[in-house]
């Protein structure tokens, strides 16, 4: 037999890596087309697969309960979904091996000093929970918290609201241990050491639960059968009485509670997406019904906390649309002065009162700028020359401090601890992230802006190796949410480094709909300007090939929650343009969604998409942006979609129908996969491990596609 040359061989390989599939050759499931049709404000559509919907009038989505149909289409398919995206196992594996490789030291914000107690916490060096402690100056840490714990034993277990008592005889926090996002509210004693559950179902952990004044009752803040916070209660910290204090009928408002900075008040803010109201409790009157600071008014937001003896007010009334601040009087609750007036395009994003000075959070040309007004009205700037950076101040920091804690990174730059003196602006690093085998010199950042259809400059955040040439031949993964005003923040992320360590960009697309250009920037990617979103999205993909730093047809599209909707419509807009897309738990039944006035955000979110059961202009709108409703025959990209089975926010049908009509008229013969974790809900367990192992899923499927 004669040998072939080393050409022949090389050829004889390409050649056959040319003909292999780049996916397994797995049958998928084929989800029936059942006629279900909906007649809607003189429309008529054919829902076909409404069959997939369970909402259990009571109780939660188990996998018990689930209808024969459903149960067998959901394990269908995740079987198909292991099956194609088992060759990834080993990229997967070398990813999430790579990130948690980088976490291999303590991970703590520095310690919080309060009445000469210390407060910390931290995710020790090879574990995924977070311990809480406090601590005397030169005493033994005691521990308040250890999640892991907690979390023995639970399939899901995520924690938010961890607080002390004012007079620290108590702590508490709440869990979510189903992964529905319905808490139990837990209390520790600190005298002896006891902890007991405070509430023990539905009670709402995000904003929704703080101490009052008096440190004898806990406000928290319920959620209702289509878990919506509709109710606020006290809860006395012996759990032996509980009252009513506030029921709210709107389905459209939201609740959040907290104190205001002093510890004068209990805050209760009712809010929409264009309306608010402030109610307060008094110190020293915490049985007393809340009183309101300025009744709702469509169209007119508020906040409302203290400062130097006054209320003061953060507001939009009067077209300040990206806010101006009011000093209040805090008994009449009329307004003194304007503190800081409206400057459009420089948005007030958050105000944080101390007795010496009074801190804001804005943004000035797109970026974080942090702003200390004091007393004497002098004003001193902090503001970083990183070409892209997010700052952020935390919450719970002591009104007579004479410093105020900012935490600044960005995609290069690990979190920051910084100290700036509120008397004379000056900062002291206290301390800085520390990431195992990683040099901010590798990296480099730039902010760049792509030309929309209409004019608009869009911004976006690019993350590179040092380096890295622009040749049009790197590929590229593009992420965007562009919902609800929120903002897009270029944070510091390892899975992100794991990605671009492998010769890839990573993107965020600032779109419309967000708000990283102030408030008409939100306002031009919203409702009936919707679509400007995903003409963002696509002008971003179609920029960063031009100009070299993305090959073509080597771009992978990312999106979550809403963001789902944006990378889902974008796909339907340009099959072709993106080599893969994933989304996670997206919004993609945007008609059929919107139509359903028991769900728990519709109501509240109508202002944002229109409401199609009243509006025909609404309706017709919705239905010609919605992703699942625009499918069509065209060479569709491979698609990655997770779901929760518990999540009610964004409910597992809705990757399940996009998924199901992808595979249904695609041209391409590529996969359409969704992956339904059984035991979450729209959010994955709170550890480390998990949040980074679905990244190497998601960096290993992107991979793939542009392999």
């Amino acid at each position: 037999m004669a040998l072939l040359s080393t050409g022949t061989v090389a050829r004889a390989a390409q050649k056959a890596m040319a003909t292999k599939p780049r996916w397994p050759q797995v049958t998928p499931p084929v989800s029936p087309r059942i006629s279900h049709v909906i007649e809607q404000l003189g429309r008529r559509r054919d829902d076909l697969y409404s069959w997939m919907k369970f909402a259990p009038a009571g109780g939660e989505r188990t996998r018990t309960n689930l209808p024969k149909a459903v149960a067998t289409m959901l394990t269908g398919e995740n079987a198909y979904a292991d099956a194609v995206l088992k060759p990834l196992d080993g990229m997967r594996a070398e990813l999430l091996e790579a990130m948690l490789a980088r976490s291999t030291v303590d991970v703590a914000a520095p310690p919080v000093e309060r009445d000469g107690w210390i407060y910390s916490s931290r995710i020790a060096a090879a574990t995924v929970h977070a311990v809480y402690s406090r601590s005397r100056v030169g005493s033994t840490p005691e521990i308040l918290v250890d999640e892991a714990e907690r979390a023995a034993g639970q399939p899901y277990f995520r924690s938010t609201g961890h607080q002390p008592s004012l007079d620290h005889r108590w702590y508490v926090w709440a869990e979510d241990v189903i992964g529905n996002d319905r808490h139990r509210i837990v209390i520790r004693d600190n005298r002896d050491g006891t902890i007991r559950t405070l509430v023990d179902k539905d009670a709402y952990g995000y904003g929704g639960l703080v101490f009052a004044p008096s440190s004898e009752w806990v406000f928290w803040i319920w959620r209702d059968a289509h878990n919506r916070p509709t109710r606020l209660y006290r809860t006395s910290v012996d759990g032996r009485t509980t009252e009513l204090v506030y029921e709210e009928k709107d389905p459209a408002i939201f609740m959040a509670v907290r104190r205001t900075a002093a510890d004068s008040f209990i805050a209760l803010t009712l809010s929409g997406p264009d309306t608010a109201e402030v109610r307060l409790i008094r110190a020293g009157s915490e049985g007393d019904a809340p009183a309101v600071v300025w009744p709702r008014r469509p169209g007119v937001r508020y906040e409302i906390d203290e400062w130097a003896g006054s209320l003061i007010a953060a507001t939009d009334a009067d077209d300040a649309f990206d806010m101006k601040l009011l000093r209040l009087d805090s008994e009449s609750f009329a307004v003194r002065d304007i503190l800081v007036p409206h400057r459009p395009g420089i948005p007030i994003l958050a105000m944080h009162p101390f007795a010496d000075a009074l801190v804001r959070l804005e943004r000035i040309d797109g970026q974080h700028s942090v702003a200390i007004l004091r007393p004497d009205g002098s004003e001193q700037r902090v503001a970083f020359e990183d070409p892209a950076y997010a700052i952020e101040i935390p919450a719970d920091q002591g009104y007579a401090t004479r410093h105020v804690l900012i935490i600044h990174q960005s995609p290069k730059s690990p979190r920051r601890w910084i100290e700036v003196g509120l008397g004379d602006g000056k900062q002291k690093i206290l301390q800085q992230e520390s990431v195992t085998g990683f040099d901010s010199d590798n990296y480099e950042v730039e902010r760049l802006f792509a030309p929309a259809p209409d004019g608009e400059m869009v911004p976006i955040t690019l993350l590179s190796r040092r380096g890295t040439p622009r040749d049009g031949r790197s590929p590229l993964l593009q992420y965007g949410y562009g919902s609800y005003g929120v903002s897009s923040d270029p944070e510091f992320s390892i899975p992100a480094l794991a990605l671009v360590d492998r010769g890839w960009r990573y993107a965020i697309a600032h779109v419309r709909g967000g708000s990283e250009k102030g408030r008409q920037w939100f306002l031009g990617g919203r409702k009936f300007n919707k679509r400007n979103s995903f003409t963002d999205f696509v002008a971003c993909t179609e920029y960063l090939e031009r100009e070299g730093y993305a090959a073509k047809g080597r771009v992978v599209s990312y999106g979550l929650s809403a963001g789902g909707l944006l990378v889902g419509a974008s796909m339907n807009l340009a099959p072709t343009l993106w080599a893969g897309v994933i989304a996670k738990v997206p919004f993609v039944d945007m008609l059929n969604t919107m139509s359903d006035g028991s769900h728990p955000l519709v109501p509240l979110f109508r202002p944002d998409w229109g409401d199609p059961l009243a509006d025909p202009k609404a309706y017709d709108y919705i239905a010609s942006i919605s992703p699942y409703e625009n499918v069509r025959a065209a060479a569709y990209p491979p698609l990655l979609c997770t779901a929760g089975l518990k999540d009610d926010r964004v409910p597992y049908w809705e990757p399940a129908k996009l998924v199901a009509e992808v595979r249904y008229r695609s041209t391409s013969g590529n996969p359409a996969i969704l992956r339904t974790d059984m035991d979450s809900g729209h959010q994955g367990s709170g550890d480390l491990k998990s949040e980074y192992a679905e990244k190497a899923l998601f960096w290993s499927f992107a991979i793939r596609c542009v392999a």
